[in-house]
This record gives structure tokens, C-alpha cells and sequence, in this order.
């Protein structure tokens, strides 16, 4: 086999591999919020998934002098617990379509429940669209993943 076939057959070989590790990214793992009003980073999130849907929860919070903050604006079992291990998202299924939908984003900052959509960027990966929905009016934040050593 000639060298230029040889770096030919390299080239693809590296290109098919970045085409796999780019396409196999997830919306599972960690993400660090970022507020989209004032730029402001809030919180590490873990998405998982559980029985099959998407789950997310606060596994810690970065803002400083909030780091044990309680969900004073919350109702019923979840009044003044702390934000740190809450769950804000419950259940959300995949569409098909690289997105996941669901009844329950939870905002514990202002105690409220929104649907929600959550999406992998198009342009990069390592991005997380996370929307929320309150009658026909929406809000999205960009997430960025955790790359853990």
C-alpha cells in the first residue's frame, strides 16, 4: 500500500472517530447554570436517567454566599428545604427528535413549576438548551457541560 493511501485511509479513520465522539454526546452528565439575565453562574446539575426519562437534580450550588440556600418561595414539602440535592426536573421523555420534554422544571430560586425542553446544542455538544415553558411564553438558558478528569 502506497504512503498516500496509507494517510488517506489515517484521515478517514480520524474523521469517522470525531464524527462518532461528536454525534455520541448525551444531554446525561453535569451542568454548570449559567443565569441568562446577568451571566451569573448558579448551580451544578446532574441529569440522569431513571425507569427510562430524564431526571435532574442540584448537586451543588456555585453562587457565592448562596451555597446553603433553602427554598424559602416553595409550597407544601418543599418550604425552606435546602436547594443543594433537590430534584427539578421529573420525567422527561425523549421526542425522537434529540430533545426531552416534560410537566416539571422546577425553579426553586422563585418556587415555581414550568414544562419544560431540554436539547443539546446544534453548534456545540458541550451545550445544554434548557427551556421553560409558562402558558405560550418561554425562557432558555444555555448550560455547560462538566468535563471531569
Amino acid at each position: 500500500m502506497t504512503d498516500s493511501k496509507m494517510a488517506s485511509k489515517w484521515i478517514f479513520l480520524m474523521c469517522f472517530l470525531c464524527f462518532q465522539l461528536t454525534w455520541s454526546q448525551t444531554v446525561f452528565g453535569k451542568w454548570k447554570t449559567v443565569d441568562d439575565r446577568n451571566g451569573i453562574t448558579k448551580a451544578i446539575i446532574e441529569i440522569y436517567k431513571e425507569n427510562g426519562l430524564l431526571q435532574a437534580k442540584v448537586v451543588k450550588i456555585l453562587e457565592e454566599g448562596k451555597e446553603n440556600s433553602r427554598c424559602t418561595k416553595c409550597d407544601g414539602e418543599l418550604k425552606d428545604q435546602p436547594i443543594e440535592g433537590m430534584k427539578i426536573m421529573d420525567d422527561f421523555e425523549h421526542n425522537g427528535k434529540g430533545e426531552y420534554k416534560g410537566d416539571r422544571l422546577f425553579d426553586p430560586e422563585q418556587g415555581m413549576t414550568f414544562r419544560g425542553k431540554v436539547w443539546l446544542d446544534e453548534e456545540d455538544g458541550n451545550r445544554l438548551k434548557v427551556r421553560g415553558y409558562l402558558a405560550f411564553l418561554h425562557r432558555t438558558q444555555t448550560w455547560h457541560r462538566v468535563i471531569e478528569d
